[in-house]
């Protein structure tokens, strides 16, 4: 019985071939149609453009971190914009201090105590300042996400949790650690901006977004106060002083952040106004420093006093109340009890 010859076999080009006789390509590639390759989703599509509108990655816990390379991208959302339950819980707390300062009540709990030290006080300026530190480091956040650097939607700064901040030592630690020790408002470098992501004509904005804010509450505290003691009057009510003293908090911060200093919001309008020079960018990397040298400068006393006579002069000169000093004056008492 002759012996059937084998199947002949296919040319070895390096293509492979299938059943029917038909030849695949190699290359996945060479199968996808041409406009495949620019749809979103493909893999490699838009590798030369920039990817301004990338959201945080879902994992990270404030919201704010990258999205790695095999990572999905978290849906953007408006709940993105939500404050978070931190600072409505912040919100609460400093409420809650403030109406237990308003009664006084540790004079109750001290009995006939009267050298008891008040520690509710200092405790509803803390807190109040660090909504006020969150506050300002939103208005930089919004303002930069209005200008092009959508990398901070659903961050913990636009959600106002400063205890989530990717840079929390600049954004919380030390203003208040400035506020203790310095017994006047400083912020931080606003070290969560990427500034390469905005146009030049609008970083102006960003960088003044934040100094904008403490003079928003700074209007609101004073007004709060001038309303509750009408020009004329006086009052020893800690509440009250807590809060012209975070009236003063506010605005020597907005003042001091116009410095252009490296670390300071004045100094991103001065790096606006020159462009991205080598210095520029040298200086925005240790800007840290600058903030902290700022700080020492001001926390001389003839430094500090000149300070606090020109925000006690525009006390004078905006409010209707002479007295307004004296209860900001009684609120650093009550913050710095360890001094009296």
């Amino acid at each position: 019985m002759p012996t059937p010859e084998p199947p002949e076999k296919a040319e070895t080009t390096g293509t492979p071939v299938t059943p029917e006789g038909g030849k695949v390509a190699a290359d996945p590639w060479e199968r996808m149609p041409e406009d495949a390759l620019n749809r979103p989703g493909a893999a490699g599509a838009g590798e030369d453009r920039e990817d301004e509108g990338a959201s945080p990655a879902a994992g990270s816990p404030d919201g704010g971190g990258e999205t790695g390379g095999g990572e999905a991208a978290r849906a953007e959302s408006w709940a993105d914009f939500l404050p978070s339950p931190v600072f409505v819980l912040l919100l609460g707390l400093t409420g809650f201090a403030g109406w237990l300062s308003w009664q006084a009540v540790e004079l109750d709990w001290a009995a006939e105590d009267t050298s008891v030290t008040p520690l509710i006080p200092p405790l509803m300026i803390l807190l109040g300042w660090i909504v006020s530190c969150a506050v300002h480091e939103f208005a930089h956040a919004l303002a930069a996400h209005l200008a092009g650097d959508r990398s901070l939607r659903g961050s913990a700064y636009l959600r106002l949790n400063p205890f989530a901040y990717k840079h929390a030592f600049a954004g919380l630690v030390l203003p208040v650690l400035y506020l203790g020790f310095g017994a006047f408002g400083m912020n931080g470098p606003a070290a969560q901006v990427s500034w390469d992501r905005i146009g030049p004509g609008r970083r102006v904005l960003v960088a003044l977004a934040g100094p904008l804010a403490n003079l928003v509450l700074f209007a609101a505290l004073a007004g709060t106060v001038s309303f509750l003691v009408p020009a004329g009057q006086d009052t020893t009510n800690w509440a009250i002083a807590a809060m012209a003293f975070l009236a003063f908090a506010n605005l020597t911060s907005a003042l001091v952040n116009l410095l252009p200093v490296p670390g300071l919001d004045g100094f991103e309008v001065l790096a606006a106004a020159v462009g991205d020079r080598p210095w520029v960018r040298a200086a925005r990397a240790n800007a840290l420093f600058g903030s902290v040298l700022v700080f020492a400068v001001l926390w001389f006393p003839s430094v500090h006093d000149k300070l606090v006579e020109l925000v006690y002069a525009l006390f004078h000169a905006v409010l209707p109340n002479p007295a307004f000093q004296g209860f900001a004056f009684l609120g650093e008492l009550l913050l710095q009890f360890w001094n009296a």
